[in-house]
């Protein structure tokens, strides 16, 4: 079974053409938050709602390599907002590399921007299980509630699902509204590092002018 980050990479992936449907820098700061869901979900991070930090509950080594090394970026109890930007660190790399292991996605090597797909059916997979959720058609469960809340997060719900982008966006923030404390608060964290990251690019943009 493929861990949270690596569905959520799935679909920020056309199922068609292979082509990324966002930027790297959307794409890097969902998967952040996706590896932190993936934590709490396999109990090693819990999340106290009065602190408003997580703490690591379970110091018990992972299976997956990448998943224990970002465990250990964690050692202090910290907020989920400052957790993000400790897991950015290679991410998106470690995440495809977990893809590539089983055969089913690759990168294009030249820039970011696209992959090579090996394995449609996953692609698809994950695809049709998380839009019939966000169509209504399904119940949400963790899993796909938190998919679509770190999709909401970086406001890539209309990029990765055909539909009225108003519709879309309107479904995927009643979703986010019902998950979790600690779901919520990764989507807080994550909306926060897309806010900061136009800010440097709006300003850098004004630089160079």
């Amino acid at each position: 079974m493929t861990l949270l980050p690596e569905d959520l990479l799935l679909l920020f992936v056309d199922e068609h053409t292979g082509q990324a449907l966002a930027g790297p820098e959307t794409v890097t700061n969902a998967l952040s938050g996706g590896v932190l869901a993936e934590l709490l979900q396999s109990g090693r991070l819990g999340y106290d709602s009065h602190a408003g930090q997580l703490r690591i509950i379970d110091p018990t080594p992972l299976a997956h390599p990448f998943l224990h090394e970002s465990l250990t970026r964690l050692q202090a109890p910290l907020t989920p907002r400052r957790a993000v930007p400790r897991i950015r660190r290679f991410v998106r790399d470690n995440v495809l590399a977990g893809l590539e292991a089983r055969g089913v996605l690759t990168a294009r090597k030249q820039v970011f921007g696209g992959f090579v797909i090996q394995n449609a059916a996953a692609v698809s997979e994950v695809r049709a299980a998380t839009g019939s959720v966000l169509f209504g058609h399904r119940a949400q469960d963790f899993r796909s509630g938190t998919l679509i809340s770190l999709l909401h997060a970086v406001n890539a719900v209309h990029k990765v699902f055909g539909g009225a982008r108003h519709e879309l966006t309107a479904r995927a923030k009643q979703i986010a509204e019902a998950q979790s404390p600690a779901v919520t608060a990764l989507h807080a964290a994550v909306f926060a590092e897309m806010v900061v990251a136009k800010v440097a690019a709006t300003s850098e943009g004004r630089l160079l002018r």
